[in-house]
């Protein structure tokens, strides 16, 4: 392993910190034109730019984990060289010892020869100790500089370690920084948005039905935002404190009815809505023959998207109407005024009033529930019904719709994956 490769890389990957992260500010509090503005990271951005920051870490941590583990272990190749060069120079200076000795005794002998033959002879081995022990010092001598190399190349190595350990511990703390920072930019944009341009109005919805008929209306969808937008009209529509729900509610797209599921509660997407843009939602709805008489309500919204959120949420309308006995005469039927829909709002974040479109749209008081709406269809305020049936009727709604807007929005998570 090429720990300073290692090191390296992950330094440089943790201290880095993506483009994507420039904007630090949640999503939900820019005003569209920031959005819109080309240093604004887009949702896939900041996600793409959270998985880069936390692979980062993992490659920062590594690094100083093996950087670790090296020091610990110490089991360089340089420590066995400098271990063999400072055998060496120790074997060398034992030479030098052994060929002074030489030289001494070889000495002895020529101070103690009596003849010529034998000075001769002592002469010769004498010289030919000082010649070993010559070389004996050379050898010394070169071995002594290569232990000496060896030792600072050991101790550089060593040193060098020490410093890749800390700048590790540097890119590791760097690492989790930019990672702490990628995924508060990541949560901020997934925060819901409330856009009160994101409207929805229902056309030709009666204000009293009679049970076992069909009848049809359409719903409007409205993108009043300066953002070009992905939509999910949301549709429910329930009646009084049922234990099964005796309606049906389908959906047209041009190729036939569809009926509604009641686990999502989203119609047909509409894939591209730009800045001012409508679309009609056509919609049936057949209450049970065996249905009993009682109120009944409708709830519309547009959930949405953007590259910018994945979770964007319109304002509510509600509906009250009355469901009439099989066979009962309706009359003169006008069509059902939109209320305010606050209370039945269980969306994620709707209770919030986030985003750049304002907040909760303020409560009437009691006196002036059940007013309905002006010529262009904006709510009215209402106040909360005291009526045990509604109460019923809008707590079974909230969690009805609660659970749907719960699934759509794991459902655009998964997808973004």
């Amino acid at each position: 392993m090429n720990l300073r490769r290692v090191l390296a890389v992950a330094v440089a990957a943790a201290v880095t910190t993506p483009a994507a992260l420039a904007v630090t500010a949640p999503a939900h509090a820019l005003t569209p034109s920031v959005i819109r503005a080309a240093e604004q990271p887009t949702y896939d951005e900041l996600r793409k730019a959270a998985e880069e920051a936390e692979k980062a870490y993992d490659e920062a941590v590594s690094a100083k984990a093996a950087v670790l583990a090296a020091l610990e272990a110490d089991d360089s190749p340089l420590k066995d060289a400098k271990v063999a060069a400072q055998k060496a120079a120790k074997d060398a200076a034992d030479a030098v010892t052994a060929a002074e000795q030489k030289v001494e005794d070889a000495q002895d002998a020529l101070d103690k020869a009596a003849t010529e033959t034998e000075k001769t002879e002592a002469q010769k081995a004498l010289d030919e100790a000082k010649g070993a022990l010559e070389k004996a010092v050379e050898a010394k001598t070169e071995a002594d500089e290569e232990a000496e190399a060896a030792e600072d190349a050991y101790s550089d190595e060593r040193v060098a370690l020490t410093r890749d350990y800390e700048k590790a511990k540097t890119a590791v703390t760097s690492a989790e920084t930019a990672m702490k920072n990628a995924a508060a930019a990541l949560k901020g944009a997934e925060e819901s948005v409330r856009e009160e341009g994101l409207t929805t109005l229902a056309h030709g919805l009666p204000s009293k039905v009679v049970a076992g008929t069909t009848f049809d209306f359409t719903v409007e969808v409205t993108n009043g935002t300066e953002r070009t937008l992905t939509v999910d009209p949301l549709v429910l529509v329930s009646a009084t404190a049922y234990k099964d729900n005796p309606v049906t509610v389908q959906w047209s797209n041009g190729s036939g009815w569809h009926t509604l599921d009641s686990g999502t509660q989203h119609v047909d997407r509409i894939e591209t809505m730009k800045p001012g843009a409508t679309s009609d939602v056509q919609l049936r709805v057949k209450f049970d023959a065996k249905a009993k008489g009682g109120d009944a309500i409708a709830l519309f919204a547009a959930d949405a998207f953007d590259e910018y959120n994945p979770s964007i949420l319109g304002p509510m309308k509600r509906y009250d109407f009355e469901v009439l006995p099989a066979g009962s005469k309706p009359g003169e039927v006008e069509d059902a005024k939109p209320g305010t829909p606050d209370a039945d709002d269980q969306r994620p974040g709707a209770e919030d009033g986030k985003g750049e479109g304002g907040g909760k749209q303020p409560q009437g008081d009691a006196a002036e529930a059940g007013t309905g709406s002006d010529t262009e269809g904006n709510l009215a305020s209402t106040g909360a019904s005291s009526d045990p049936a509604q109460i019923a009727l809008a707590s079974a709604v909230a969690l009805a719709l609660g659970a749907g807007a719960v699934f759509v929005v794991r459902r655009r998570k998964a997808a973004g994956n």
